[in-house]
């Protein structure tokens, strides 16, 4: 079988690991502020925040911007649950924007006719969360206008897009945006096993964001309401949380980092074989904007299901008994049991909808051969001609 996504660890990146496991720390130390570091320099942004994964990563960041009970955030239905639980864990209410058919990333256009609704309603969003979906940025410029303008905060749900730029600059910039999330998960680009990072350019969010990751602790003395006991004192200032990544992990992502940009360029070089070999196929291939550059974590295909003669699941269940590891990214939150008990339904957001009836993810990952992505290759054609 063909995975859809897999790691590639290196002798380099198990050294890596093998010495920190011989050195003085394995939990928070040294080498989680050299990964903190080395990634806030590719991107060029202020301050990054290594943390447990990526969703946690969400979760203070959506604490960090203030939201609370009674909000209300925004982001897309076509993206895995963390990016809509996030702000549930903050206790505030979830809303979504329907999807750009031809990017599958939140569609600005719409996201601006519901905040005009929302400000003659008084219930502009607190918070909106674009989601970089598949590796590609958002329209973020114009999200940055529509904050500005309607006064939300934003959050760059970069999970997928380590790696990717945007008008010239690294995705995780911050440059249209207060926060930016990213994830190490093994089947994203860069992997700490499992790990996330909140990056920012406001020195308030980063300090923040250090507090809430450990319990809500401090051994900062400007940050106490009074003078410390002695060099031993600390002082827990709000609840926070154990989400704290190791040295373990973070030596493993520094390792990785080296490799990013070769990473990224085989994706982008398997992406361009992709495109011109199944052309010819009833499938809609990826469009990338040109003010964008993918990063590529997914190759997402959808099928012209009217040209057919079979349908959607027929399809994905015989590239997966031929050993292709297709997957499908992503069923539309706003359909799953626990959040239609906030009365979201089918119908809402049409065109993730659609999307998810057609849509099939390819394999795609930095170690796939020429000659796995041929069997892959071949095998949609066996399916589909």
């Amino acid at each position: 079988m063909i995975p859809y996504g897999r790691q590639d660890i290196s002798e380099e990146d198990i050294q890596t690991v093998v010495d920190v496991l011989r050195s003085d720390f394995l939990t928070q130390g040294p080498a989680v502020e050299r990964f903190e570091q080395d990634v806030a320099r590719y991107c060029g942004v202020k301050y990054a925040v290594a943390v447990t994964n990526a969703t946690s990563a969400l979760h203070l960041a959506c604490l960090a911007a203030g939201l609370g009970q009674g909000d209300v955030f925004l982001t897309s239905p076509n993206t895995f649950v963390a990016s809509a639980n996030c702000g549930l864990y903050c206790g505030a209410s979830p809303d979504f924007v329907d999807i750009d058919p031809r990017t599958y990333n939140l569609d600005v256009t719409a996201l601006e006719e519901k905040l005009v609704r929302a400000e003659q309603q008084g219930k502009t969003p607190k918070l909106v969360i674009p989601v970089h979906f598949a590796g590609q940025s958002c329209h973020m410029e114009r999200i940055a206008e529509l904050s500005a303008r309607f006064g939300f905060s934003v959050i760059e749900d970069a999970s997928h897009a380590v790696g990717g730029s945007y008008l010239g600059a690294p995705v995780g910039s911050c440059r249209f945006s207060d926060m930016t999330v990213f994830s190490f998960h093994p089947v994203k680009i860069v992997t700490t096993g499992e790990g996330g990072m909140v990056l920012t350019n406001r020195t308030d969010l980063y300090e923040r964001l250090i507090c809430l990751r450990s319990h809500g602790i401090t051994r900062d003395a400007r940050r106490m309401d009074r003078a410390p006991d002695g060099p031993w004192y600390y002082q827990q200032s709000e609840l926070g949380f154990n989400y704290r990544m190791t040295d373990i992990q973070a030596a493993l992502g520094s390792s990785q980092l080296q490799r990013l940009d070769q990473f990224v360029e085989r994706r982008r070089l398997l992406a361009r074989r992709y495109d011109a070999a199944l052309s010819s196929l009833p499938l809609t291939l990826p469009w990338c904007a040109p003010d964008a550059s993918s990063a590529w974590h997914l190759y997402v295909v959808r099928l012209h299901v009217q040209e057919c003669a079979k349908a959607h699941r027929e399809v994905f269940e015989e590239l997966r008994a031929r050993g292709i590891g297709v997957n499908l990214h992503y069923i539309p939150v706003h359909t799953q049991p626990y959040y239609r008990r906030f009365g979201f339904a089918q119908g809402d957001f049409p065109a993730a909808e659609q999307y998810y009836r057609e849509a099939i993810s390819l394999p795609m990952f930095y170690g796939m051969s020429e000659d796995m992505q041929d069997q892959v290759i071949d095998a949609l054609y066996g399916v589909l001609a």
